[in-house]
């Protein structure tokens, strides 16, 4: 098996004035979930849409399973797609739907039932899609990537319309997915969805990649944060800057970094300063992403 499956190389894109795509260049190795990761218009799902030969190119190339996707024997069995989990027509029932993706797609129409029951669709298969959830609808289009029992998935925010049951269901299925030696690229804006589930991260913003790798090489140098409530927070916060502990006002809390929970515990009670809140804040994805493009926002 070749050492990537997936690779771009300086890839743009400009949709007349606008840069969606930015001297975009990565690889993907096999039997890795990767996760494209960026807010709403850092070019996510324009990056796929070029992958897939949807959308051509300003400048650059790409190249899927060794060529162009349009270029693959029978693309539909060896790529599974999920780029508009709302893109069925409602008055058919979910296994027709299915039906209808498979045979446009030269697959045999066994498939549909193994992947029904892939995504937990198989009792609702005759159910209309208009009666769908959106959590469904969601599933139902993973079912649709899953159709040709592809080696590659690329999965433009799967999780979006999943509770927090069918996000935890999806972080295990994609796992297993990945275990059986397949390879997926997933895009998300919501950065705490993908963390626990992915092994590599594309972080883009503004259509550039800002960084790539494994979170936990990425997250090195970064250091937990201690978020404290005083009803004394003045004096809380002079206290800490007199030991040159550097700490910031965030509402009613005060956000101090360096020191430990057990630390800035101990200087309060030193200090005969009450507190009414204290905990740590792990790094996390959420961090490492607004800390390589120094955008500011409350943590969840």
């Amino acid at each position: 098996m070749s050492a990537t499956v997936i690779e771009v190389e300086h890839l743009s894109k400009r949709f007349g004035k606008t840069v969606a795509v930015d001297d975009l260049s990565f690889t993907i190795a096999p039997g890795t979930i990767t996760g494209m990761l960026g807010p709403n218009g850092a070019g996510k799902t324009t990056t796929l849409r070029v992958i897939l030969d949807l959308v051509t190119a300003s400048s650059g190339t790409t190249r899927i399973l060794g060529g162009r996707y349009r270029d693959l024997d029978h693309p539909a069995r060896r790529v599974g797609t999920l780029l508009d989990a709302a893109g069925f027509h409602p008055g058919r029932s979910g296994r027709n739907a299915l039906r209808v993706v498979a045979r446009q797609s030269g697959i045999a129409a066994d498939r549909v039932s193994v992947a029904l029951d892939q995504v937990g669709l198989t009792n609702d298969g005759k159910r209309r899609v208009k009666g769908y959830s959106t959590g469904m609808k969601a599933r139902l289009a993973l079912g649709a990537a899953l159709l040709g029992d592809p080696e590659v998935l690329l999965l433009d925010e799967p999780a979006n319309g999943l509770d927090p049951e069918g996000i935890a269901w999806l972080r295990g299925f994609l796992r297993g997915l990945a275990s059986e030696g397949r390879t997926v690229l997933v895009s998300s804006h919501v950065l705490a969805e993908v963390e626990q589930t992915v092994d590599d991260v594309l972080i883009m913003h503004h259509g550039r990649l800002v960084a790539s790798g494994n979170i936990a090489e990425l997250s090195k140098g970064m250091t937990a944060r201690v978020w404290v409530r005083s009803p004394q927070a003045g004096a809380l916060h002079e206290l800490l800057h007199r030991r040159q502990i550097q700490a910031r006002a965030q509402d009613e809390w005060l956000i101090v970094q360096g020191p430990t929970c057990e630390d800035v515990g101990r200087l309060a009670f030193d200090g005969g300063i009450v507190l009414s809140g204290l905990y740590d804040e792990k790094p996390t994805l959420e961090q490492l992403f607004f800390n390589l493009t120094q955008t500011q926002v409350r943590p969840s």
